[in-house]
């Protein structure tokens, strides 16, 4: 009996201490968490500096246009990428619709890529009968935007024997829907030079 009580004790002990134990789980090799917002400068490639930048330097210029008082419904169109590297473009867009969106300047519909998702969601909920109809999204609510949100980027890479040279250019555009004119426009430039 003793030996079965003990056996219980030690076995409430052991699974509360490993309930309780968060320790991490460690890796080989020297990883540590940095500051997001650290310059980065590992290469002259595109990176999260100048992601941060771009991003920062749009949200501020578009928010202080003031093109965008009332909360207007804008789209965004992927960003196209006319570099020789790849880039996530759609990485500095969502950075700047989610700094837009915190600053209650603008609001957003799907974007091009998400408009399908939508569409098929709204066709299921709609047409195939799985859902209790009073919670039904109806069709033809959809707000259409008054805006569309576009831009590039692009570079030039210049090299001699003791330098790489990249020069980036990201151009960024409102465009009101209905007229199909450019309200607003900006753009970022970044210099990146490497010595060999």
């Amino acid at each position: 009996m003793f030996v079965r009580a003990s056996f219980l004790a030690l076995s409430a002990l052991l699974i509360g201490g490993c309930a309780a134990n968060h320790s991490p789980v460690l890796g080989s090799g020297n990883i540590s968490y940095g500051d997001p917002k650290a310059v980065e400068l590992v290469t002259n490639e595109f990176g999260s500096t100048d992601l941060q930048m771009i991003a920062e330097s749009m949200t501020r210029s578009l928010a202080q246009s003031g093109v965008l008082k009332g909360r207007p419904v804008v789209q965004v169109y992927d960003v196209m990428n006319k570099t020789s590297e790849y880039i996530d473009t759609r990485e500095i867009t969502t950075s700047i619709k989610t700094q837009l969106m915190r600053s209650g300047t603008a609001r957003f519909a799907s974007d091009n890529t998400d408009m399908q998702s939508q569409v098929d969601h709204l066709k299921l909920q709609n047409q195939s009968g799985l859902y209790k109809k009073s919670t039904v999204a109806k069709t033809g609510n959809m707000i259409a935007a008054r805006y569309r949100l576009e831009g590039s980027i692009s570079s030039i890479i210049k090299r001699s024997n003791d330098y790489k040279d990249v020069f980036y250019k990201f151009s960024l555009q409102l465009v009101d829907v209905e007229s199909g004119l450019a309200e607003w426009m900006d753009e970022k430039e970044i210099r990146k030079t490497t010595e060999r």
